[in-house]
This record gives C-alpha cells, structure tokens and sequence, in this order.
C-alpha cells in the first residue's frame, strides 16, 4: 500500500516544522511539496531529503492550492496523503496504512489527531479527524472560511492510529495568522444563515460567549486542566482565536 501514496505537503515559511515532516515520511517513493513562495529556508530545508519534490506556486486559497497540488504536479498514485507541514506520521500509523487492502468502492480513510504543544502530546484538543489518505480522483476542495474541506465521494474508513499535530512556530507567527483566519471565519458565520451554522457557531455569533464556552470545553470537558502548562497554552491558544474573532464580528457590526 505505501508504494501506492504520494504524501502532498503545502508549505509557507515551514522552516520550524517540514523537516520533521519529511524525516517521517522517507517510507514515500516521492512526496510534492507545494509552497506558497515562502520566504525561510523551507525550500532549502526539503532540498535535503531525496525524495521531496518542491513545486512554488504564489497562494490564493487552501482549496485552489490543493487543486493544484493534487492534480497539476504530476502525481500518478492511486492514493494521495494529505499533509500540513506540522503532521507528524510516527510508525504505529505508517503501520497501519501499509497493511491496508482497500476495496475498491472505499474512497478515503479518516485519521484523528493527537494535539502537541512544543512536542508534548495533549489527552484531547478541538482539532476533528480529517480524511487525510483518500483515493485520487474521488475528492475535491471547497473553501471553508479560512481554510479548505475535502468532500469525498465515496466510503470513508477510519483508521485507528493518529496523526501528531506538533506546529513549533512562534507565538507572533501565530497570532499573525490567527488575525487572517477569524477574519475570513468571521465572514463565513456572517454570510450563513442562522439555520445552517453549527451550535458552536452559534455560540461564536454571539460576540461573547464563544470564548467563555472554549475555556470551560477545553480545561473541564477535554481535561486540559491536568496536562498542566501545555493544556493551559492550548486552551489560551483556542480562547484568544475566538477573542479574536469576537472582535472582526464586533468591528463588522460597528461598520454596518
């Protein structure tokens, strides 16, 4: 089965992470790297492992740039692996994926995370399984507020073994990027009707009680309480994005 994946990476300015990425992937005959024209050594970084392909291509959007990584780079594999740059897949996963016999009716196989912050694994995070191994052909990307959706057309499996998700960029970075994605998340919720969002989006809606509603989630429900520093910086973490987003809902209102 492994002979038959190609691992799809996009990357921009990735230099704290795609290299523990592609360590873990030197199973892979080829693995493509898009990037967004980064600006660190990212590029040089997947240079030194024989098996990355780096394709530039200047970003629009998540799903346009997956478009055209998993149909416009080349790839001939049944199976494509999708990959953000702070994935990590240990052995037990690998393991798993190379005993699979798929039929040929199923489409993609859904893999959960185990959230890390700086390389200390949580008991439990937001972040929801994803169908990451799908069959090439049988999914397409749709832009979902700040980032992608890959819908399948077919049966999806889920494996039993997890993903790490282990993003080792800096709080600046991160909120940089936080301000750009509750933008676009803000324009999302205020362009659906009420009847089609979530009760978490609800919630967010609200202008207040989304980030109350995070902070008892992550620390109570989740247990994040007890994985002492780590838990606490994840929940501050998800409660400053809904912070955030609070604030591009209120300034929209004040526009209007």
């Amino acid at each position: 089965m492994l002979a038959q994946i190609t691992p799809v990476i996009l990357t921009y300015n990735e230099a704290a992470n795609i290299g523990r990425t592609l360590e873990r992937l030197a199973w892979a005959r080829e693995v493509v790297v898009v990037d967004s024209l980064s600006t660190d050594d990212t590029v040089a970084i997947a240079g030194r492992f024989p098996n990355a392909r780096v394709v530039q291509r200047a970003f629009d959007s998540h799903a346009r740039q997956w478009k055209f990584a998993v149909e416009e780079t080349g790839i001939a594999s049944d199976w494509v692996l999708r990959l953000d740059a702070d994935y990590m897949l240990e052995p037990p996963l690998r393991d798993e994926i190379a005993a699979l016999a798929p039929p040929p009716d199923v489409a993609a196989y859904l893999i959960g995370f185990t959230y890390c912050m700086d390389g200390k694994k949580l008991r439990a995070s937001l972040y929801p399984s994803l169908p990451v191994l799908f069959r090439r052909g049988r999914g397409s990307f749709v832009q979902d507020g700040h980032t992608e959706k890959l819908r399948i057309d077919g049966p999806v499996v889920p494996l039993s073994q997890r993903l790490l998700h282990d993003d080792r960029k800096t709080t600046e970075r991160w909120l940089q990027s936080q301000s750009r994605y509750q933008a676009a998340e803000a324009e999302k919720l205020m362009s659906r009707p009420w009847s089609e969002l979530s009760w978490a989006d609800r919630l967010r809606c609200t202008r207040v009680l989304g980030p109350l509603a995070v902070a008892v989630h992550c620390l109570f429900v989740k247990g994040l309480l007890f994985d002492g520093r780590a838990g606490l910086l994840y929940t501050a973490q998800r409660v400053t994005a809904d912070i955030i987003l609070s604030m591009h809902l209120l300034r929209r209102d004040i526009a209007r």
